[in-house]
């Protein structure tokens, strides 16, 4: 989908989860002449009282308000009991289902086997947050895979809420972006968690290197931990990255000690 700064139709949107992330998409829907409603097992009525939004703690009315879309923010270990959760029996029309989890064969996977056969589904990452996103989503790149869409006009319309900001689209199947993000999130999410359990600080002497895995460190300790763990149990590649993480910090440490071995023996004389 080519990026497009012209405005589409707007969209009846219901969003189910409206945490931080939640509510950071809300803020452009918004903008952008949406109408949005929300649910969440969190009260946060308030939050939507501010931004203009009807709060909904009743799922069933939720279900019922006639959303074109609904937008799943929840996080991924949460996913599988709320979809369980939502009386979907009470759909009135046939609606789009997004989410914009982490992982992407696990909410696939889900939805398919939850959702009423006449139901659309969108799959998605953007790949950026409140942190990256706060001045505005231009050249952000943001996934998606189109599933089950019938309605293309409705989904149309939802991914250019992206497209029109600038996002870079890209099309890619679920399977495709769990392996890549495994080498990528899932190895970076790693890596800056090791880094807090040694409680790496700035100093005196910091290196522009050193500088930028404290910057590291610091950015990932910002997301839950749900987030890392949902990234490592509902990404079916995440195991193995795991095990080639281990098996690169031990052959690095094993050639270390090799060397020791063998500068030790020079300078006591021996062959």
């Amino acid at each position: 989908m080519s990026t497009s700064s012209s405005s589409s139709p707007t969209l009846k949107i219901g969003i189910v989860g409206f945490g931080p992330f939640g509510q950071f998409l809300a803020k452009t829907m918004i903008k952008q002449g949406h109408t949005l409603r929300a649910t969440s097992r969190t009260d946060y009525s308030q939050s939507c009282l501010q931004l203009g939004i009807q709060f909904f703690r009743d799922l069933i009315a939720f279900i019922e308000s006639e959303n074109d879309v609904i937008l799943i923010c929840t996080s991924i270990l949460s996913l599988s009991e709320v979809l369980s959760s939502m009386p979907l029996s009470h759909l009135k029309r046939p609606t789009l289902f997004v989410d914009v989890l982490s992982v992407k064969e696990h909410p696939r996977d889900l939805l398919l086997r939850v959702l009423p056969e006449e139901s659309d589904i969108l799959c998605t990452h953007p790949m950026f947050g409140p942190d990256s996103g706060k001045d505005g989503w231009k050249d952000l790149t943001f996934v998606y895979d189109k599933v089950r869409i019938r309605d293309e006009a409705i989904c149309f319309n939802f991914l250019n809420i992206f497209a029109s900001e600038g996002c870079r689209m890209l099309q890619m199947s679920c399977e495709e972006h769990d392996k890549v993000a495994a080498k990528s999130q899932f190895i970076t999410h790693t890596i800056g968690r090791t880094l807090a359990e040694m409680d790496i600080k700035s100093t005196p002497i910091d290196t522009k290197g050193f500088q930028t895995l404290v910057q590291l460190k610091d950015t990932t300790i910002r997301d839950s931990f749900d987030l890392y763990s949902g990234l490592f149990i509902h990404n079916r590649f995440a195991k193995q990255e795991e095990k080639i993480i281990i098996h690169s910090i031990e052959a690095v440490i094993q050639v270390n000690e090799d060397k020791t071995w063998c500068f030790a023996k020079c300078a006591a004389g021996k062959p």
